[in-house]
């Protein structure tokens, strides 16, 4: 219990930071709106969304052990505000940007991954993380893809990619 616990007082830092999966899915929202490749720009509202959700996976989790209610502060009580998130107008910076806030995520989930003992809480962290990691995958691709100026067939392959990540969840 001691590790969850801990796993409670930790969480509210993964939900409302810069590396967090509020601030990500608005990141992904202002560059999608600001992305003239329209494979992309789906591509990031898709991930933008699945975002939301795992903050409510993560939410659901804290009330489900005990912890305090969801709200739109860390753990010192500061509100998160705007420059949470990293802005830009040139589209291959906003695609950089967005893979490292994906590495960032990641990384700070294997953080919490070393602060639990429980099964459960290891095992909804894992996937947190193996989608993460499907995140950043498609974002580099998007980003050579834009670089190299790829074909519409491999721009679209980044969304049947992210659609067909989604079908071999367990």
């Amino acid at each position: 219990m001691n590790s969850i616990r801990s796993m409670l007082d930790t969480t509210d830092i993964v939900i409302y930071v810069h590396d967090s999966e509020l601030s990500s899915s608005i990141q992904y929202l202002s560059h999608r709106s600001n992305m003239s490749n329209r494979y992309v720009r789906e591509l990031l509202g898709l991930i933008a969304a699945e975002e939301l959700g795992h903050m409510e996976i993560i939410s659901v989790a804290i009330n489900k052990l005990g912890g305090q209610s969801l709200t739109c502060t860390n753990s010192e009580g500061v509100p998160w505000a705007i420059d949470n998130i990293d802005q830009s107008a040139d589209v291959i910076n906003m695609l950089k940007l967005d893979v490292q806030a994906e590495a960032r995520t990641s990384h700070l989930y294997h953080q919490h991954l070393e602060k639990t003992s429980d099964p459960n809480m290891k095992r909804m962290i894992n996937f947190l993380i193996g989608r993460e990691e499907v995140h950043k995958r498609l974002l580099q691709k998007a980003l050579t893809l834009i670089r190299e100026t790829g074909s519409s067939e491999e721009f679209n392959a980044l969304i049947y990619d992210y659609k067909m990540s989604l079908q071999i969840l367990e």
